[in-house]
C-alpha cells in the first residue's frame, strides 16, 4: 500500500493513522501495515453488510462512504467472520491474522477513548490467534568474525563500521541510517533513536570506536551538508536498501548465503553473543536493544536454553544405554 492510497480510506481511518504517527510516534512502516490491515477489514465489512455485492473488485470499492454509523453497526462477530475470511479465503498465516486483530483493536479504541464516538469499545475483547514463537536465527561467534574478515572494495572503512555497530550493538536498520556523527559523545556512548523516537544510550566498545575512527579518516568532508554518520556514494545519507544490499552481499562472500540471514539477524547475532558470552542480565540487553517489552528479549534465553540442549545432546556419551544385569 502506498501513501496516496489513505485518501481512498474512510476518512476517520485517516484521522487515526496521523494520530498514531504524530502522536504515538510510530514508524512510517508501522503506519502503513496499520492502512494495509484496516482496508482490508473494511473492505470485507462494506460487502459483508450489503454497502456492496460481494463480486465488486476491491480496487472498485469506496470506502469514503464509511462512517462512525456504519462503523456502531460492526459487532464482533463480524469481526471474528473476518478473520475466517483471512484464514480461509486470504490464506492468513496467525502472525497475519494477529496482527491484524492489533490494527482494529487499536483503532476501535481510538474511536472509543480517544474521540468518544463509540460508547464502548466492541471489540476489547477480541482475541488474536496464538502465534508460533520460533527462535530467531543468529551467527555464530566464528561466522561473525568471518563476516567481517570478507568486508573489502571501495568503501570497505564505512561497510566495516556499520557491521561492526549491527554485531555489537544489536541496533536496527533504522536507528543506524538514522545515526549523525554528533550522536557519538566523547564519553564512548552514542545516542540511539529508536521506535516512536525513543533515544537511548548505548556504549560502544573498542571495536567499534576503532571501526568508527578508521572511517571517519576517509568519510567524505567537502561538500557533505548531510550530518548523517554513514553516507551513500552520492554523500547522502545512506539508503535502508543500500544497507541491506551490501550487508547481503557479505553474506554470500562469508558463504553464510542460503540460510536467510539478513540485516535483521545481524542485531539477533549481537543480542544472542551477548546473552551467551557475556552473562548480561536480561534487564539490560532489554534496554541496550530497545524492547518496550521484556517478553521480546526473553526469546534470548530460550535460544541459550535451546543451545544448552544442543551441546549435551551432543556429548558422544548421548545415547550410551547401561550394559549391566538386573
Amino acid at each position: 500500500m502506498k501513501r496516496e492510497d489513505f485518501f481512498r480510506l474512510p476518512q476517520l481511518v485517516q484521522d487515526y493513522l496521523t494520530y498514531v504517527e504524530a502522536i504515538k510516534g510510530h514508524s512510517s512502516l508501522s503506519v502503513l501495515e496499520y492502512a494495509s490491515d484496516l482496508r482490508t477489514y473494511f473492505r470485507f465489512m462494506v460487502k459483508h453488510k450489503g454497502l456492496f455485492p460481494v463480486d465488486t473488485p476491491d480496487n472498485e470499492l469506496d470506502l469514503t462512504i464509511v462512517d462512525i454509523n456504519f462503523i456502531k453497526t460492526i459487532t464482533l462477530n463480524d469481526t471474528y467472520t473476518f478473520l475466517i475470511y483471512c484464514k480461509n479465503e486470504r490464506r492468513n498465516n496467525e502472525a497475519t491474522r494477529a496482527r491484524r486483530v492489533v490494527a482494529i483493536r487499536r483503532f476501535f479504541s481510538y474511536l472509543s477513548e480517544n474521540l468518544g464516538l463509540l460508547p464502548a469499545n466492541p471489540m476489547k475483547n477480541l482475541d488474536a490467534p496464538k502465534t508460533k514463537k520460533s527462535l530467531p536465527k543468529y551467527l555464530t561467534l566464528d561466522e561473525s568474525k568471518k563476516l567481517l574478515s570478507v568486508i573489502s572494495g571501495k568503501n570497505k572503512e564505512r561497510d566495516f563500521a556499520i557491521i561492526t555497530l549491527f554485531l555489537n550493538c544489536g541496533i536496527r536498520l533504522s536507528e543506524l541510517v538514522s545515526i549523525n556523527y554528533n550522536d557519538i559523545k566523547s564519553d564512548g556512548t552514542i545516542v540511539i533513536t529508536g521506535k516512536g523516537n525513543k533515544e537511548r544510550t548505548i556504549y560502544l566498545n573498542q571495536a567499534c570506536i576503532e571501526a568508527i575512527t578508521a572511517y571517519m579518516k576517509v568519510r567524505p568532508n567537502d561538500k557533505v551538508k548531510d550530518r548523517a554518520l554513514f553516507l551513500s556514494s552520492r554523500y547522502q545519507r545512506i539508503n535502508p536498501r543500500t544497507v541491506e544490499m551490501m550487508v547481503n552481499k557479505y553474506i554470500d562472500m562469508a558463504g553464510l548465503g542460503g540460510r536467510g540471514l539478513s540485516v535483521h539477524k545481524l542485531r539477533h547475532t549481537a543480542a544472542t553473543l551477548m546473552y551467551q558470552h557475556g552473562n548480561v542480565d536480561v534487564l539490560v540487553l532489554k534496554e541496550i536493544l530497545g524492547h518496550e517489552n521484556l517478553g521480546t528479549t526473553e526469546i534470548y534465553t530460550h535460544i541459550q536454553s535451546d543451545a544448552s540442549k544442543n551441546a549435551v545432546d551432543s556429548n558422544p556419551l548421548a545415547n550410551s544405554k547401561p550394559s549391566f544385569k538386573s
